[in-house]
C-alpha cells in the first residue's frame, strides 16, 4: 500500500506545492482521493498511470479540490479508455459534474461517468477492502474519507506441523478456511489460524476543522492526512476560514492514536514548512508537513 502526494497547497498553488490531491495504490488498483486543477499533469511527473484509476473521492465541493476532473475525463476518452470512471463525493456532486461535463463541445466518444452522491457510512467495498466517510466541519457537505483492509489471519505453520499436517497442498486447503483430515483426525482451520489482525487503515480529512466526527474516524489509524492550513500563530483566522492549525491537526492524531500525521493543505503564506512541522511536533512527535511526489509506503501488519 503507497500514497502518493499529487498536491498539497492550500487554495492557491505555489511554484512548490499543486492543489489537492491524493493517490492510494493498493494490490493493482489506484484511488484517487480529490482531484484539483492540474492533477493529471502532476500524476505525470509522479509516475503514476492515470488510466488506472476507476475511482475517484472528493471530499467537498470547492474548485481547488475537483477541478481537475473535467481535464482528466477528457484526456482519459481521448486516450480510448472504454472503462467506466466512478466519482464518489457529497450532494451536489451531480449537478456540478454535469456543468463541468457540458462546457464547450467536449462530448466523451469511449467512457462514461458514474457520479455517486454520498452520506457518511460505507462508501464502497472490495474483496480485501471497505471506503467509508464521515461528515467534516468545513461546508455544508464536506466528506473524509477513511481507506481500511480487512483483518487477516495469519497462518501459524509450527502448530500445523505440529498437528501432523505436511507441507504442501494441505497448508493451502487450511488457508483457504477447509477443514481437513488426518489419519482419522479432523483438523479445522482455526487451530491453524492467529487471531485476526487489524489491517492497514488510512484517513484523508480534506479540509475541516477539529471535529470530533474525525477523531473517531481516524483511530488507530496507520496513516492521518489532515488539513494543516495554519501555523498555530494564525489561529484566529481558523474559525472564519473552516481549517486546521498544525498544532490541532497534531491533537487529533494524538487523540485517534495514529501511527503518523501527515499535515497538507499547507497555506501559500508559509515557505518553512520545517518550521511548521516542528510545531506539530510539540504535541505529536510523528507529524510531517506533506511534499508533492513525496511517496508513503503502509508496511503490513504482523
Amino acid at each position: 500500500m503507497e500514497i502518493v502526494f499529487l498536491g498539497t497547497s492550500g487554495c492557491v498553488p505555489t511554484r512548490e506545492r499543486n492543489l489537492s490531491a491524493i493517490l492510494l495504490e493498493y494490490l493493482g488498483e489506484s484511488f484517487l482521493f480529490d482531484c484539483g486543477e492540474g492533477s493529471q499533469r502532476q500524476m505525470r511527473f509522479a509516475g503514476v498511470n492515470f488510466m488506472r484509476i476507476d475511482n475517484v473521492f472528493i471530499t467537498h465541493l470547492h474548485a481547488d479540490h475537483f477541478l481537475g476532473l473535467g481535464g482528466m475525463i477528457q484526456s482519459m476518452d481521448f486516450l480510448e479508455r472504454t472503462r467506466p470512471l466512478e466519482i464518489h463525493g457529497p450532494k451536489g456532486l451531480k449537478e456540478t459534474m454535469e456543468h463541468m461535463l457540458s462546457m464547450g463541445t467536449f462530448q466523451m466518444d469511449c467512457m462514461s461517468v458514474g457520479v455517486h452522491e454520498i452520506k457518511p457510512g460505507l462508501v464502497k467495498e472490495g474483496d480485501r477492502y471497505k471506503i467509508t466517510c464521515a461528515k467534516t466541519e468545513h461546508t455544508q457537505n464536506s466528506l473524509a474519507y477513511c481507506f481500511e483492509e480487512a483483518p487477516k489471519k495469519k497462518f501459524l505453520k509450527k502448530k500445523a506441523l505440529e498437528l501432523g499436517v505436511p507441507e504442501g497442498r494441505l497448508f493451502s486447503k487450511l488457508q483457504r478456511g477447509e477443514a481437513i483430515e488426518i489419519n482419522g483426525k479432523k483438523i479445522t482451520p482455526a487451530q491453524v489460524l492467529s487471531k485476526p489482525i487489524p489491517g492497514r487503515k488510512l484517513v484523508y480529512t480534506g479540509d475541516t476543522r477539529v471535529c470530533e466526527s474525525v477523531i473517531k474516524l481516524a483511530e488507530n489509524a496507520d496513516v492521518l492526512i489532515h488539513d494543516g492550513t495554519f501555523s498555530h500563530e494564525d489561529l484566529e483566522n481558523v474559525g472564519k476560514a473552516g481549517h486546521s492549525t498544525v498544532k490541532q491537526a497534531a491533537e487529533v492524531a494524538k487523540k485517534a492514536n495514529v501511527k503518523k500525521l501527515f499535515l497538507t493543505h499547507i497555506s501559500q503564506r508559509y515557505t518553512e514548512p520545517k518550521k511548521l512541522e516542528r510545531e506539530a511536533r510539540e504535541i505529536f512527535p510523528e507529524s510531517y508537513v506533506a511534499e508533492d511526489f513525496m511517496r508513503v509506503k503502509i508496511e503490513k501488519h504482523g
